[in-house]
């Protein structure tokens, strides 16, 4: 029998749903995914198809027997998205043990514990890296070099990010000698984690999101943008500081730009917030990066910014509908 629904004005309909979009940011970082087996072979695959299935496992196995629900939530992509990124923030000689370690932190308490999707404070997978880069520091920490396809028996090199780092520390801006081109590194020839090769694959598919309309330029844009400008400044004044476009094209600045910090749950809803939020995220990677313990700032900034979230949202809260005709008549 059809049910009749009755409910107040506005009545706005829209074809988007979780699954629509969630499916969608899959499949704008599949080229990204791609090159990653192109440049790290085995390993990337390994990774890739161990994270998204232990985040998938763990979901359906935390909701059936410990929510006791009977709802399945695999199907609407989030817990495979979140497996791709995670997998994304990984380096591809990582043991399995490892990868479903982390997957469980992201899925368990990253998400679940939070009450499920759309109820999450931190970004599930971005979590889970934090907690085994804690735990884990020196396997996460030693990169394949690009183009050893095997997946334990890899050679090991220094990355873009540690190379910065180093000639930083050292007050030596020679080092930065040993610096890949910027071409390069928008190609992916570098190593690093599976979402640190391809800058270029990683913003066609962030352009591929904005034509479908899956997310907004606001965060992505405010963040590249500040990268760029603090960086530029910085490199202005002093030369051991790596120029703007090698700090933009290296680590996973694109990937956290375009894929991570763009998380709905965790991202302000106003445009005035998401452009805070992405403000602070670039200044916040910068400074970590260049004077920070790790090399890569943008996990850390993307945390930090999502703990800001709520405070942002209060601060920059849209105007209610119906309140402006309400002033314009107190006038």
């Amino acid at each position: 029998m059809n049910k009749l629904i009755v409910s107040l004005s506005p009545h706005v309909h829209g074809s988007d749903s979780v699954k629509k979009n969630m499916y969608g940011v899959c499949l704008a970082l599949l080229p990204a995914m791609l090159a990653s087996f192109y440049f790290f072979g085995l390993g990337a695959a390994v990774v890739m198809l161990s994270s998204v299935a232990a985040c998938v496992f763990f979901e359906w196995a935390i909701t059936k027997f410990i929510l006791k629900q009977q709802r399945l939530t695999i199907l609407d992509g989030s817990a495979v998205l979140t497996g791709m990124l995670l997998a994304f923030n990984l380096p591809s000689n990582l043991p399995i043990w490892i990868i479903v370690l982390g997957a469980l932190f992201a899925i368990g308490v990253g998400k679940m514990t939070f009450g499920g999707l759309g109820q999450n404070i931190f970004n599930p997978a971005l979590a889970g890296r934090v907690f085994l880069l804690i735990s884990f520091p020196v396997q996460m920490t030693t990169w394949p070099v690009s183009g050893d396809l095997d997946y334990i028996d890899v050679t090991t090199g220094a990355t873009p990010l540690s190379i910065m780092q180093k000639a930083i520390l050292e007050k030596n801006p020679s080092v930065l000698n040993d610096l890949p081109s910027s071409i390069d590194m928008l190609i992916g020839q570098t190593g690093g984690s599976l979402g640190e090769v391809s800058a270029l694959l990683l913003l066609l598919g962030c352009i591929f999101m904005l034509c479908k309309k899956i997310i907004t330029w606001h965060i992505p844009v405010s963040i590249i943008a500040t990268v760029f400008v603090f960086a530029g400044l910085l490199h202005l004044a002093n030369p051991i500081y790596a120029n703007p476009l090698q700090v933009i094209f290296s680590g996973g600045l694109m990937l956290g730009a375009c894929f991570m910090a763009t998380d709905y749950v965790t991202s302000p809803m106003s445009h005035k917030g998401q452009l805070i939020y992405g403000v602070c995220i670039g200044l916040l990677t910068v400074i970590i990066r260049n004077w920070g313990a790790y090399p890569e700032g943008m996990s850390f900034a993307i945390i930090i910014m999502n703990a800001f979230t709520p405070l942002i949202n209060t601060y920059c809260k849209p105007t209610r509908f119906g309140e402006i005709v309400k002033k314009e008549a107190a006038k």
